[in-house]
């Protein structure tokens, strides 16, 4: 497929002026193909030629200006235009085009619990191509007409309110301008709850079957929802600019969510089949925050190129923490994101395929797509987060307000957004930007204390380029306290880097640089203060100090620095007070699928698991009075994916329940069946068992995924077969097979795979897009054979075959991880 550059992009944007899109979809042809029709209303500034985009089952017809061209001339996915006058034009185009299986384009999926099938669209990037005929770049906005003819019983959501015409028949009100890629539609039997707020519309919608979950949330999916709108309505001068605010959760969605204007799409796992634990709901109000967000900015003001994606995601990744932590119940959203979600940025911004933040070195679609990953979304979050701290929240919110003032329904560069900022303020934005969006790598903060006559004083050792004002905690021993507490006796404000050192008075337990996390960087600790850490870190006060240790533990271990066996004992000594719930998770799920798995040599392994598995153990005691509900179930998830014996477990799946609770739901049963599938502990005859008792679709995935974990050299080949033979299994599908197949217990079993991997996984990315590539490379990775040979076969591949570009950037971030693993295992 051709993708597009940025200089025709250019070219385009300057020729042409584009007004209307009429758009008619009919969804009711069959199983495997839609009907699309499609009528661009645009102007030519001049006279000249270009090319609009589509990928067609079948061009049907093409008429320009009432005359006919030639389906045959499309060339690819791209239509042209020849001999274009100047003036205005009417183009139509006729096509059929075939539904998904991988959530791009338009996603067909039948429901296995009761048969009813959906549709929904991801048109993001460049996939509205499979779906209408479009120019399809981010700033040749235009205002888009729906209609939809849909099988009587369906509803069907877009952009605007849709009204049904009878005979399943559906009409969308027009749209504001808006890009191509924010274009949707979602269409099924719905399941929907419908409120009003601020005299909009508001609708949440779901599967039919998982209706009973979805209205036992509703209030509160809606309150958050409800909540966050306002908080925006305060911080922003520019109202929300649709004409209803409906969010969908739909089935194998490949992102977390999709900020369509006024049709938000979530993955449905968040509807909530299983108990899960606050932090996850957290983690839902955050995504809501998230996509409201993009709203405004994404939607109201977009990007001009998809160099500036960063400034999409990030705003919205900063907006969505800061705002559910404002408006909503779940304050404490900063803990989850220092622990596990910045970590993804850190992790990637060591990697060689790291990136500035502002990338300036995106020459066309295929490159842009590489870059959604963590440094643009968490690394650019925790730089706007650093940014708000050094220029005030008032003189920000000032700028971001000028900057939708002055592009409302256009499109906006990072020069933009800069001058924007730099008006309510007279700090020198410009190079801040320089310093922090046009720089790689992660920073490093050391402390040194010097002590004359009593009195310390703090130089920071800076090992980077950036700028940086942070906070300082300065921690005590509580002498009243047998337990090792600390108490913070001062916080200094500090800026990087320092004219001098900074008096601190006596010597402190604990000296933590960066303290509430307010900046982007690894820090170190004296060696006093490692000691404190040591012995003290369940008792710091405060859950954010403790997710910034925790933070510097993870980097040191990862950078060689501090053996992973030591991070275990912390762990062991520590997550048994830990309250918090993100920290308890965020740990648990380092030591386990990192330091057990990876970073320990094989022998070394069961001596970790029987580690993992007695914290694991003192939490579920530690919980025994149904006060920590949320505590526990994070206990007993870890403790069922560390097992190594498979007789509790066993136990726990045969009575259907925990002793002392909780009762085995679904996820629980499923995640049990998986581990023992592992271990050797069940078979095929158990598994279609649990799969008739939860037809559904995730039990359908979990059966993929237990049966691709059997010991066993047929049900190995059956689930390679799935994945890399056939293109039958959906993206989701997909994802749960290589999830079950690699096993650090099955080394030897798999080893003939390792190499089979590079050659399938080319031939499968090439075949089945985008989508597919990404979750070869991410799951079906060989991720646990931390070996040299593995690692020189994936460099051979690298070097000398043509991966796809999705396929490449998998490929070269997993063979990083994997060298710094066998870096770790070598001291």
């Amino acid at each position: 497929m051709s993708v597009l550059t940025r200089d025709e992009a250019q070219t385009r944007a300057q020729l042409l002026d584009v007004h209307r899109y009429t758009v008619a979809l009919d969804l009711t042809t069959g199983d495997e193909t839609f009907e699309s029709v499609t009528v661009i209303r645009f102007a030519a500034r001049t006279g000249a030629d270009t090319f609009v985009e589509l990928k067609p089952a079948e061009l049907r017809s093409v008429l320009l200006d009432g005359q006919t061209l030639a389906p045959e001339t499309l060339d690819d996915n791209r239509l042209p235009l020849k001999n274009l006058a100047a003036g205005e034009h009417e183009l139509r185009i006729a096509a059929s085009m075939r539904y998904s299986r991988t959530g791009e384009g338009m996603h067909r999926f039948t429901d296995p619990a009761d048969g009813e099938t959906y549709v929904y669209t991801q048109m993001f990037m460049d996939d509205v191509q499979r779906v209408f005929a479009a120019f399809d770049q981010p700033d040749l906005k235009a205002v888009f007409e729906l209609s939809v003819k849909a099988p009587e019983g369906w509803t069907v959501l877009a952009n605007g309110i849709t009204e049904h015409l009878g005979e399943g028949r559906w009409r969308a009100a027009p749209t504001p301008l808006i890009s191509t890629y924010l274009v949707a539609v979602a269409a099924g039997p719905w399941h929907s709850v419908r409120t009003e707020h601020r005299d909009l519309p508001f609708g949440i919608h779901c599967r039919r079957s998982l209706a009973p979950h979805l209205d036992a949330d509703a209030d509160e999916l809606l309150d958050v929802t409800r909540a966050c709108f306002d908080r925006y309505h305060e911080k922003f001068e520019e109202p929300y600019p649709f004409d209803s605010y409906d969010q969908a959760f739909v089935p194998e969605f490949n992102a977390g969510a999709m900020e369509n204007p006024g049709l938000v799409t979530f993955r449905d796992d968040f509807v909530y089949r299983s108990a899960v634990t606050d932090t996850e709901r957290q983690t839902r109000a955050m995504v809501i925050a998230h996509e409201m967000a993009h709203m405004w900015f994404g939607d109201l003001v977009t990007l001009r190129w998809w160099d500036d994606i960063w400034l999409n995601e990030s705003f919205a990744e900063y907006m969505g923490y800061q705002t559910t932590a404002e408006a909503t119940r779940f304050t404490d959203t900063w803990t989850e994101f220092g622990v596990v979600r910045k970590a993804w940025g850190y992790d990637a911004d060591q990697r060689p395929s790291t990136h500035p933040v502002a990338p300036e070195d995106v020459q066309d679609t295929a490159s842009a797509l590489l870059n959604f990953d963590g440094i643009s979304y968490a690394k650019g979050a925790s730089a706007l987060r650093q940014l708000v701290t050094w220029l005030g929240e008032k003189d920000f919110l000032a700028g971001i307000n000028t900057h939708f003032a002055r592009h409302r329904f256009g499109n906006a560069t990072l020069a933009d957004f800069i001058d924007s900022l730099a008006s309510s303020t007279e700090r020198d934005v410009h190079a801040w930007a320089d310093a922090w969006l046009r720089t790689t790598g992660v920073d490093t903060l050391t402390p040194t204390l010097t002590t004359e006559t009593g009195t310390c004083a703090l130089t920071v050792e800076h090992t980077g380029s950036r700028p940086h004002r942070i906070a300082v905690g300065l921690y005590d021993q509580d002498l009243s306290d047998d337990e090792g507490r600390l108490t913070l006796r001062e916080r200094l404000d500090v800026d990087i880097p320092q004219s001098a050192p900074q008096p601190i008075g006596k010597p402190p337990a604990l000296l933590l640089l960066n303290d509430g996390d307010l900046t982007y960087t690894k820090v170190r600790f004296d060696a006093a203060s490692a000691q404190a850490v040591g012995t003290s870190l369940s008792r710091l006060p405060d859950p954010l100090t403790r997710a910034v240790v925790w933070n510097a533990l993870r980097d040191a271990v990862r950078d060689g620095e501090l053996a992973p066996a030591a991070y275990l004992e912390t762990a062991r000594g520590h997550l048994p007070r830990e309250t918090d719930l993100a920290l308890v998770q965020g740990v648990l799920a380092f030591a386990s699928t990192q330091v057990a798995d990876r970073y320990l040599a094989p022998e070394e392994r069961p001596a970790a698991l029987a580690t993992l598995s007695s914290l694991c153990r003192d939490l579920i005691r530690r919980t025994e009075d149904g006060d920590h509900p949320g505590l526990r179930l994070i206990a007993v998830r870890h403790f069922i994916a560390v097992a190594a014996h498979p007789d509790t477990i066993a136990a726990w799946l045969a009575d259907g329940t925990v002793p002392g609770g909780p009762e085995l739901d679904p996820d629980l049963r499923w995640r049990v069946l998986a581990r023992l599938a592992v271990l050797g502990a069940t078979d095929e005859g158990a598994i279609a068992a649990e799969l008739k008792r939860d037809p559904s679709a995730n039990g359908r995935e979990g059966a993929a995924r237990c049966r691709a974990a059997l010991p066993d050299e047929e049900a190995k080949r059956a689930a390679w077969s799935a994945m890399f033979d056939s293109d039958d299994l959906s993206n989701y599908l997909f994802t749960a097979t290589a999830q079950g197949f690699w096993q650090p217990e099955q080394a030897d079993l798999v080893r003939p795979y390792v190499p089979r991997f590079y050659d399938d996984a080319l031939a499968v990315a090439a075949r089945r897009g985008p989508a597919i590539a990404d979750a070869a490379g991410r799951w079906a990775f060989p991720a646990y054979a931390v070996d040299t040979e593995s690692l020189a076969l994936g460099e051979a591949c690298l070097r000398e075959a043509d991966p796809t570009p999705s396929l490449r950037r998998k490929l070269a971030d997993q063979l990083d991880d994997l060298g710094r693993a066998l870096r770790v295992r070598q001291g």
